[in-house]
Order: structure tokens, then sequence, then C-alpha cells
């Protein structure tokens, strides 16, 4: 029997509004730990994702099942689309255009999502609201850093270049993901996050091998034991838990709204990192939240 379409909208949004609070771990984590690069602390966090998948498949029998040849080649495509790649893309953008306009650039993939996931059904005058909140919410977001004068890297056209390869790479992802899901019904989320995890994990030895720092650098950080507690809880939390509601709220909802709950990400990461601060934010700030806020309303309506 199918699930009834309000429960699915209630019970997808729900999860895709954690994924998005797991997710906005991984924006303060890197804060409370120094001398690591970012390349470090994302290789680790997927490594133990894929560890914790491992783990999962080999202790809970039913989340385990054996991919075929084409499932295993899809869960490799994706995590490469969803994480290791996009997140290469990315640090290499960073190097060489700084972090201001990479940043502004990726902050646009939920309304990408929300144009390029819409369902036929849904009228556009029912999505604008929506679209027109959110764009809002990032006009705010962005204006303070364009007012300030981002500064540029070394090969700043090369580097927006490769931000929007990156922004690419995860769009594709969550559109593909979300496809991949309801095609394959007879495969449930957690094993799903977990092909994707031990895939991910495998991807990110590769990147660690190839760029990030030697073994023996990383142990001889006076906070090594602090770097892989948060690699084990990003690792657990926001990759592979966050995975699973993610794939979760992907099977139930249109990407179109999935892409508006990304949103949620931000606003997670904003409250995160002012608890950190132990500061407020600013008005500019506080409106975007609203906005943001009043965006995912929006769109969930739209969606009823």
């Amino acid at each position: 029997m199918s699930e009834a379409p309000g429960r699915a909208l209630l019970g997808g949004t729900v999860a895709g509004l954690a994924a998005g609070a797991l997710w906005g771990l991984v924006f303060v984590a890197p804060r409370m730990v120094g001398g690591y690069s970012s390349l470090d602390l994302t290789a680790g966090r997927f490594a133990a994702c894929g560890v914790v998948a491992a783990l999962v498949m080999l202790l809970i029998p039913r989340t385990r099942g054996i991919p075929t040849p084409r499932q295993a080649l899809a869960a490799v495509g994706l995590s490469m689309l969803g994480a290791t790649g996009y997140y290469l893309l990315l640090v290499m953008a960073i190097r060489d255009a700084g972090s201001e306009v990479p940043a502004l650039i990726i902050g646009t993939i939920p309304l990408w999502l929300m144009v390029l996931g819409k369902p036929r059904g849904l009228r556009w005058r029912a999505l604008l609201p929506g679209l027109a909140l959110t764009a809002g919410g990032l006009g705010l977001m962005m204006a303070a850093p364009l007012a300030g004068g981002a500064v540029a890297g070394p090969h700043p056209v090369r580097g927006i270049a490769l931000t929007v390869a990156s922004l690419a790479s995860w769009t594709a992802f969550a559109i593909l993901n979300s496809a991949w899901l309801k095609r394959h019904p007879e495969v449930n989320s957690t094993v799903w996050a977990n092909w994707l995890g031990v895939a991910t994990g495998v991807g990110a030895l590769v990147l660690w091998a190839a760029a990030g720092s030697d073994a023996r650098s990383l142990a001889a950080q006076p906070d090594a034991a602090l770097f892989a507690a948060l690699c084990l809880a990003t690792g657990f939390g926001s990759a592979w838990l966050g995975t699973v509601l993610w794939n979760v709220a992907s099977r139930r909802l249109a990407p179109s709204l999935c892409g508006q709950l990304v949103v949620s990400e931000t606003l997670f990461a904003l409250a995160y990192s002012f608890a950190w601060d132990g500061r407020w934010p600013t008005p500019a700030q506080a409106a975007a939240s609203v906005l943001f806020t009043f965006g995912i309303i929006a769109t969930i309506r739209a969606h009823q």
C-alpha cells in the first residue's frame, strides 16, 4: 500500500529538515580545531562515514543488501557527485578565487534545485513565492560580503569556473539521487545510504592520499584526539545519518521541495555559529533567516 500524500509530505519534510540540522554542524566543527586543512577535515569525515556504513552493514543484516553491478556503479557515481568530487572542486575553487565568491555561488543551490526539480503538475505561480523569499534571503546574506569587497584569489576566473562545476556536481547529485530512489523502491533509504557511505569512504581515502596531510603530521597536532572525535561525530551524524534522512526526503518529496529544504542547512549553520560565538545575528542575517523560513513554508504549501 502506498503512503498517503499528506503523511509522505510531513515525513519527508521532517526528514529533510533533520538532514539540514545535521549538515549545519559541519560549518562549526572546523572552528573547534586548529592546524587542520579543510581537505583533512572533509576526508576524515567521509572516511568515518564509510567506516560507519560498513559497521552498520556488518551488524544489521537487513541494512546490508548486495548491490547489483549497476547499483554499485550508481553508488560510486553519485558519491563522487555529492561528496568527494563536489568538495574537491570546491577546495580548488577556493584556492583560486578565495572563499567569498565561491560561498555566494554555492548558496544558490536551493534556487537551482527548485527550478530544475519542479514537478510537471505544479504551476510556476505556486512556486514563485518560495523562490522570491529564498532569493531575497540569499540577497541579504550576500550583501555584507559584497559590500565589504570580496578578495579574489590568484586565479579568479578559473576559480569561478571550478565553483560553477562544483555547484553543478551537487545539484546533479540531488536530482539524480532523488530520481534513482523513486525508480528503485525495493532499495530502502538505509541500505542506499550504506552503499553511498562505503563508496564515499573509499573516495575520501583516495582524496586524502592524493592531497591530504601525512598521517604523522595529523597525529602530531595537539588536538588530534578532538579532531578524530569530530571526524567520527560528523561522519556518523552529518554524513551517514544525514544521508539516510535525505534519502527519505528525496523518496517522498519532489526535488523542488527538497531544494527548498536545503536552506535549512544554512539556518542551522548560522544558529550553531551564533551559539559558538556567543553573539546574536546581525539585522541582515536575522532578516534573511526570516525570509528563508517563510520561503520553506511557502514551498511546502505549494506542494500540498
